[in-house]
């Protein structure tokens, strides 16, 4: 199991994958905002994502659970 996790305080932008999806390396999962910018989070490895710990609004910390990608 691979967990992604935000790099910087950020607001939850847009979900882009859901719980069950297959994603490949560098598949976007969800995208950040944060001083009017846009920041993506990826897949660091490819698998399913077992499962989605954000939510559209929701505002992350650094270093808070976004996903977990099972194998």
């Amino acid at each position: 199991m691979a967990e992604v996790r935000a790099e910087m305080v950020a607001n939850v932008w847009k979900v882009v994958a859901q719980e069950g999806d297959t994603v490949d390396e560098g598949d976007t999962l969800v995208i950040l905002e944060s001083m009017k910018m846009e920041i993506p989070v990826l897949a660091e490895e490819p698998g399913v994502v077992a499962q989605l710990k954000v939510a559209e609004g929701d505002v992350v910390q650094e270093g808070d659970l976004i996903a977990v990608i099972d194998e």
